[in-house]
């Protein structure tokens, strides 16, 4: 199920893109588990932000996302954004340090 258009689960935005997010990243064992539908914006500031291993160990759940605080930053941000809107993102500094 990807590419649809519906509410997205994390920022509860209507009518976005829609893009499968495995809860327990793929590389981290999570292929066959959990999956929740997320608009493109929230799906790569998730990943823009943390590592695999670290949404592994501490955001496997979408009230885990939701309350995480750098997350519920950029949520309040995002859901005054259209659906329709284009949005910009990079991976922040920290999440860059990390790769290293």
């Amino acid at each position: 199920m990807k590419n649809h258009r519906g509410t997205c689960e994390l920022c509860q935005r209507e009518g976005v893109r829609l893009t499968e997010h495995h809860l327990i990243p793929k590389e981290e064992g999570g292929t066959f588990l959990e999956t929740v539908m997320l608009c493109p914006p929230c799906h790569r500031q998730i990943h823009n932000l943390y590592t695999n291993r670290e949404i592994a160990l501490r955001l496997g759940s979408i009230e885990r996302l939701r309350d995480d605080d750098k997350i519920r930053k950029f949520l309040k941000w995002i859901r005054k954004q259209p659906a329709t809107a284009g949005v910009k993102m990079k991976k922040s500094n920290e999440r860059r340090r990390k790769k290293r």
